[in-house]
């Protein structure tokens, strides 16, 4: 089967960038997945948990939008009690161990994406020229159902963390 070629889907730096896979919805299943943690451990979708979940995909945690975003999303983490929050990228395991390390990152999930090219597929985020994830933050509920999706249209842009924070504590009030 082909993979679906979205050409202009978002841009860098204003850059159009083609990304794989097809864009998921609000109200779809979160594909399954297999990726590695900072201890090369290999997590699936449901080792995540049956909390709610930000899902935060980035293009490379050295970057200083990822960073940003990152130590962001781990402040919020530690003040949330039933929302998790996990970052994934394409960054080998122990790039991210390192970062984490050195920033005092230590309230949520970084996950690695590199040994599972089919993820940045399968969530429509791997961008075609680059083989990074492109810039998006999802929200799950307790089954693994899309419940926020946004793609940012520009890969260096900062997510709405209000927004995201605000979508998430309605998921899981119900």
């Amino acid at each position: 089967m082909a993979v679906a070629e979205r050409v202009g889907a978002v841009t860098r730096g204003g850059t159009p960038i083609t990304l794989l896979g097809r864009e998921l919805q609000v109200g779809d299943q979160a594909p399954d997945f297999l990726l590695v943690n900072t201890e090369m451990g290999e997590v699936s979708l449901g080792d995540t948990g049956s909390k709610v979940r930000i899902v935060s995909l980035v293009p490379s945690i050295d970057t200083g939008v990822c960073h940003t975003e990152t130590v962001r999303f781990d402040q919020e983490a530690a003040k949330l009690d039933d929302i998790d929050v996990i970052t994934v990228s394409i960054d080998l395991p122990f790039a991210l161990k390192r970062w984490a390390d050195a920033e005092g990152v230590s309230n949520h999930t970084l996950l690695s994406a590199y040994r599972n090219p089919q993820f940045g597929i399968d969530y429509g985020v791997t961008m075609a020229d680059l083989r990074l994830l492109s810039r998006t933050v999802l929200i799950l509920d307790g089954d693994n159902v899309i419940r926020y999706a946004n793609y940012l249209p520009e890969v260096v842009a900062e997510p709405d963390y209000d927004d995201v924070l605000a979508a998430a504590q309605q998921v899981a009030a119900g």
